[in-house]
């Protein structure tokens, strides 16, 4: 894949973005806040992730391109690099399936937004519907919460995630975990199989 180098792209950690112990959990809320930063109602996105030190030593240019030349991305052992945008009309587990990454991208991440119901929803749901129909309906229904949902896989099987609810667009309102969405990062995992 193909990466762009515009100068909207995450390097370093952005001033807004809460501090992580994990080097991957600081890329996801990286990820996270520069997606935040474009607003909603956004196509999914997807980032190739680099080791920030080899990435400086194997490509200075693109390094100091993205702003990591100086000491303020010491912080961060990952780079997510955004990649070309998605292709439309294509399901994302079928877009997902078509992936393979050069051995310098040591993870990827995703970010999409997508509709969900609160559990106590749950029992509502009509049995019988298609996927499409059962998106409309979720779409309709007036519990509906709108999530951001930013997942990332590193090829030695470690995963985080990051949750961020419209109606609680705040830095400090992000929910982290490795488990918070598996099919998701089961997916992203699949595209480091041979």
């Amino acid at each position: 894949m193909s990466s762009n180098t515009g100068s909207n792209l995450p390097g370093s950690q952005e001033p807004g973005t809460p501090m992580a112990a994990s080097p991957l959990t600081r890329a996801v809320l990286e990820i996270d806040e520069y997606a935040s930063g474009l607003g909603w109602d956004q196509p999914a996105r997807l980032f190739a992730l680099v080791d920030t030190a080899k990435l400086r030593a194997t490509e200075p240019g693109l390094a100091a391109q993205l702003g990591l030349d100086d000491a303020s991305s010491a912080t961060s052992s990952y780079t997510p690099i955004e990649q070309d945008e998605l292709p439309r009309g294509t399901a994302l587990d079928k877009f997902l399936g078509t992936i393979a990454w050069p051995e310098a991208v040591v993870g990827c991440a995703l970010t999409v937004e997508r509709q969900m119901l609160p559990p106590s929803a749950e029992g509502s749901v009509p049995h019988g519907m298609s996927e499409k129909q059962l998106a409309a309906w979720v779409a309709k229904h007036p519990d509906r919460q709108e999530v951001r949902m930013t997942v990332a896989v590193l090829r030695d099987g470690a995963r985080e995630s990051a949750l961020r609810l419209r109606e609680k667009d705040s830095p400090n309102e992000v929910l982290t975990g490795a488990d918070l969405v598996p099919g998701l990062a089961e997916a992203l995992a699949a595209t480091f199989e041979d």
